[in-house]
């Protein structure tokens, strides 16, 4: 049987998980009464509450005698650990953009990386039937995205096909309204080749992904690059500089048959299989047959560029919510994602206590936050802080481009918020239909916290998208929150009575009946320092009968923030508490006289 192996790139909601969807059900990979859900390719809890592809996948169909492999990748830039690695297994791309929105940021990011790599694409103009669709343009931004990439002539010639991944067709005609996806597949089998591999030289297999299985436990996923594999075969693994880690077998070989992985006795060169058996071989690493002593060449990775620092949580209300929640757990849990998601780097603090834990951004870093916390893990979190290095001429930071489509009524004020964020504007121009799409060169650090108040600022309108740009000249202070905030003098359940008070000094963070602690932030003051307060007053009882009605409380909605949001609204001396159930913001320092010794030492520092 002959094969193919292609990624699929797509930005963020372009439609690429409902399109593989459409793959599977038109070749046959489901059966005509099988119940599957929707976006079958987006199995995490958190991929189909964001609608995003956090984790890479690989899936399998076959077509009238070829099997295609196909890998569902990352879209976003947080998740670009996944991404180089994916990319080194496919010999082809499809390239899926949205018929209105165009090519975007992270597109831009993925395709980058794969023309680089000289993989040729086939570009497909997805949701052709959109009202707002603008086919002819979208196609004209694709090809000058290739020019500044930098692409070679055969991949500027790039077949296109125009296709509505829901309604499960795609033309070469951009007016077809109907048919199926007979097109897609004949374009994947005459224009991705077949891999370029050598069946008869001994065994070799680059580990690209890693996850783990309850029953067969550590599975390494790759291409095989050359020879066969069969059960049982005696194996080693190499690193990059042709150590050998660890001598084993192949235990359990498993192949991609649609959304399962099935076991399989041999697997031959081109084939992207799983491999159980080992227990130290990791990404990135080679497993070969024993006689060879050469790796291959593996990919590098784009260094983390932000950090975090993940203790274990301290306050008076640790342990009820939570069931895991000691150190030693926290630790186990976080060696065992950065073993999986090298994109991602942990170090252990000197107290044993705290984890600094380094990533490509506050997406990436917070998914891991939600799924521990969803695992029943109490943590408290750190402010994000960037990476800094030192560079020719001192000290550098890491810089994001920043893509911002706004209503023109609002571009004004983005551009001076992003100006007091000391980002630089680097390009301005309409795209139609009453807004402007703004591009900048902004330092990480001062975007840490910005989307949401973006949000606000643009009425919900905006779309904001970011992608790793280089290290630049460190660009000094810049401004952070600037109210201070509401912060509890004692612990037990907030009164509404005293939370009535406290409205007029700024906003509430907390309802009444909720139970707070001394040093817990439960509001943000109007002004800019912060101020005790107690929550916790009730109405003093008198044995006078009140003149005229008792005033009825009316409060304001508490806000409550998000865990991203969360994350990125506290400052240096904060903290952000999470367990299973809440979300709260805290002083580092819960007793004051803690707090004003570490304000004068800081001060003094």
């Amino acid at each position: 049987m002959s094969l193919r192996n292609v990624a699929i790139i797509a930005h963020v909601d372009h439609g690429k998980t409902t399109l593989v969807d459409q793959l599977f059900r038109q070749s046959g990979t489901y059966r005509d009464n099988q119940r599957i859900e929707e976006r079958a390719m987006d199995s995490n809890d958190l991929e189909k509450e964001r609608g995003i592809t956090i984790l890479a996948k690989c899936t399998s169909v076959e077509w009238q005698g070829t099997r295609i492999n196909i890998v569902d990748t990352p879209g976003h830039a947080d998740f670009g650990g996944e991404v180089e690695r994916i990319l080194s297994m496919v010999d082809g791309v499809i390239l899926l953009v949205d018929s209105a929105e165009g090519a975007m940021p992270q597109t831009k990011f993925v395709t980058g990386k794969a023309l680089a790599l000289g993989l040729k694409p086939i570009v497909v103009v997805n949701k052709v039937d959109r009202s707002d669709a603008r086919i002819q343009e979208v196609l004209d931004e694709v090809f000058d995205l290739f020019v500044n990439l930098e692409a070679n002539d055969e991949q500027l010639d790039f077949p296109v096909l125009f296709a509505s991944g829901r309604n499960g067709y795609a033309s070469e005609d951009p007016d077809a309204r109907e048919g199926d996806l007979k097109p897609l597949f004949q374009k994947i089998v005459d224009h991705v080749p077949a891999p370029a591999v050598d069946v008869d030289a001994p065994f070799k297999f680059l580990v690209t992904l890693l996850d783990r299985d309850n029953f067969l436990g550590r599975i390494l996923t790759g291409r095989i690059d050359s020879g066969t594999l069969k059960m049982n075969m005696p194996v080693h693994a190499l690193d990059a500089q042709g150590n050998v880690i660890e001598q084993g077998r192949a235990t359990k070989i498993l192949a991609f048959r649609g959304l399962e992985r099935v076991p399989v006795e041999e697997a031959k060169a081109g084939d992207i299989i799983s491999l159980a058996g080992m227990t130290e071989a990791t990404v990135a690493n080679t497993i070969a047959d024993t006689s060879v002593s050469e790796p291959i060449a593996a990919q590098p990775i784009d260094p983390p560029t932000l950090s975090m620092r993940f203790a274990v949580n301290d306050s008076p209300f640790a342990g009820k919510e939570g069931s895991k929640v000691t150190s030693r757990m926290i630790r186990d849990r976080l060696f065992r994602e950065a073993e999986s998601n090298v994109a991602i780097r942990i170090t252990e603090a000197a107290d044993k206590d705290s984890f600094e834990v380094a990533g490509r951004g506050e997406l990436q870093l917070g998914v891991l936050i939600e799924t521990m916390r969803r695992e029943g893990f109490e943590l408290s979190i750190s402010r994000p802080r960037v990476l800094l290095r030192d560079g020719e001429n001192g000290r550098e930071e890491p810089y994001e481009t920043v893509v911002i489509d706004v209503d023109d009524e609002h571009s004004g004020t983005v551009v001076e918020k992003m100006a007091i964020r000391k980002a630089e504007l680097t390009d301005m121009r309409p795209s139609g239909g009453g807004k402007t799409r703004i591009t900048f060169s902004a330092p990480s650090r001062g975007l840490i916290g910005y989307h949401g108040e973006f949000l606000s600022d643009t009425r919900g309108t905006g779309i904001m998208n970011r992608l790793f740009e280089k290290y630049g000249p460190y660009k000094g202070a810049i401004s952070g929150r600037p109210n201070g905030v509401l912060i509890s003098n004692s612990t037990g359940e907030a009164v509404g009575y005293a939370l009535g008070y406290l409205e007029e000094r700024g906003v509430l963070m907390v309802s009444p009946g909720e139970p707070v602690y001394e040093g817990m932030i439960v509001g943000e003051n109007a002004k800019n320092d912060d101020l005790e307060v107690n929550p916790l007053k009730s109405k003093a009882l008198t044995n006078f009968r009140a003149s005229g009605k008792d005033d009825a409380l009316r409060l304001t909605p508490p806000r409550r923030l998000t865990l991203e949001q969360a994350i990125a609204y506290i400052d240096e001396d904060e903290l952000v508490e999470v367990t299973p159930k809440s979300i709260r913001l805290r002083k580092r320092h819960l007793d004051p006289h803690e707090r004003k010794k570490a304000s004068r030492a800081s001060k003094a520092a």
